[in-house]
């Protein structure tokens, strides 16, 4: 690229806490950030160079956006695709390519995708209502997914048997064979227009079952080497298929005999490396913009055994947010505080993550697990 880095303007499609964690690592560049988001108090808002309201699944709105900058990226999915489209069309680079941002929106194209690629998946079926669920050849109990739209843990449920399909989705689904794991992980793979690829070492994750969302991940893992081994493998195959051009996160499962299944795919920094930003030489932010920009890749080795704990709103309150016990877990060595500038707090909300650094493993996961008892978000 003739001009650098710092003379180009980044329009960021989201104004949550990925694009504000991107902003922090783009200000070290002197790089021009323009974000659109529909809410007028985003993350985003204070910090980018130029922040627009305005919805990010509107064609013209998304397309007018995207002429005013040189790359365009995305923090969230659920953007107008062939706005994006048009927008490659007449020469602007959109990094992922909207053709993955299609794949990656629909869990049914994208468990074709693993099927057609030889990449190991669950067992799975489309469904396209409550008809078609009663006629399933999967087994109960079940995981259905809405095919679209899914995040958090929303769109997701499981169907133990015949009475629960009355609730069933009315949508687009996909029936997926529960998996009895061992563990869940992931592997974030980050590629640039040259085709090199690096992976950040594998993550073990632990969710909260209430919202099915991660709420506390270790790194790197203490799995066999084989294991973390075939997990990269796995993920580098997939972003060489995909061809894509930036960081993919692909989460996946270890099943209890040895095997990796892969889950879903994000094409993005992604909650299963917020720990980067402290516990790795290069941080999965500083990746992102560095594969799509087409600069060397960085690397992702591990600094020490850093653990991520999600700060998630309580149950029960709903109102302007209030952090106790933040002076209490900011006493304990290694803790690192990442509020996410989100003014109210609802129950499950993501508010903020804490990540815990320590050259001990055990002693991180200890303080950790006191971080997760000590610091609640209330209103």
């Amino acid at each position: 690229m003739a001009r650098q880095i710092s003379d180009l303007k980044l329009g960021i499609l989201g104004g949550g806490q990925l694009g504000r964690m991107l902003i922090q690592e783009a200000i070290n560049y002197n790089l021009t950030t323009l974000v659109l988001d529909p809410d007028t108090e985003a993350p985003c808002k204070n910090i980018a160079n130029k922040f627009e309201c305005g919805s990010i699944t509107d064609y013209d709105t998304v397309y007018n956006f995207g002429k005013k900058a040189d790359i365009i990226t995305i923090e969230i999915e659920k953007v107008n695709i062939e706005a994006l489209e048009q927008l490659e069309k007449e020469g602007k680079l959109v990094f992922p390519q909207p053709r993955v941002i299609r794949l990656i929106q629909d869990k049914g194209i994208q468990k074709q995708f693993f099927k057609e690629n030889d990449i190991p998946t669950a067992p799975f079926q489309l469904v396209h209502g409550k008809e078609d669920i009663l006629n399933s050849t999967i087994s109960f109990p079940y995981i259905l997914k809405q095919r679209k739209d899914g995040y958090d843990g929303k769109g997701v449920m499981r169907i133990n048997g015949i009475t629960d399909i009355d609730k069933a989705f009315e949508a687009p689904s996909l029936i997926e064979e529960l998996i009895d794991f061992e563990k869940e992980i992931a592997v974030i793979v980050a590629r640039n227009p040259n085709g090199d690829m690096r992976t950040f070492p594998m993550v073990e994750m632990e969710f909260n079952t209430e919202a099915n969302l991660v709420e506390f991940l270790i790194s790197p893992s203490t799995y066999p080497e084989n294991i973390q081994q075939k997990a990269e493998k796995t993920a580098i195959q997939i972003a060489t298929a995909l061809n894509i051009t930036g960081i993919l996160a692909v989460e996946m499962f270890i099943t209890r005999n040895g095997d990796i299944l892969v889950n879903e795919l994000a094409p993005r920094p992604h909650n299963s490396g917020h720990q980067t930003i402290e516990g790795n030489y290069v941080s999965q932010f500083d990746q992102h913009l560095r594969a799509i920009f087409n600069l060397p890749l960085g690397d992702t080795r591990t600094l020490a055994n850093s653990v991520m704990v999600n700060l998630l709103g309580e149950k029960g309150h709903d109102g302007v947010a209030k952090y106790a016990g933040l002076e209490k877990v900011m006493s304990v060595d290694g803790v690192y505080i990442h509020l996410y500038g989100k003014k109210y707090t609802k129950p499950f909300r993501k508010m903020g993550h804490v990540t815990i650094v320590d050259q001990n493993r055990e002693k991180a996961i200890e303080k950790a697990r006191f971080v997760q008892d000590a610091l609640k978000v209330i209103s």
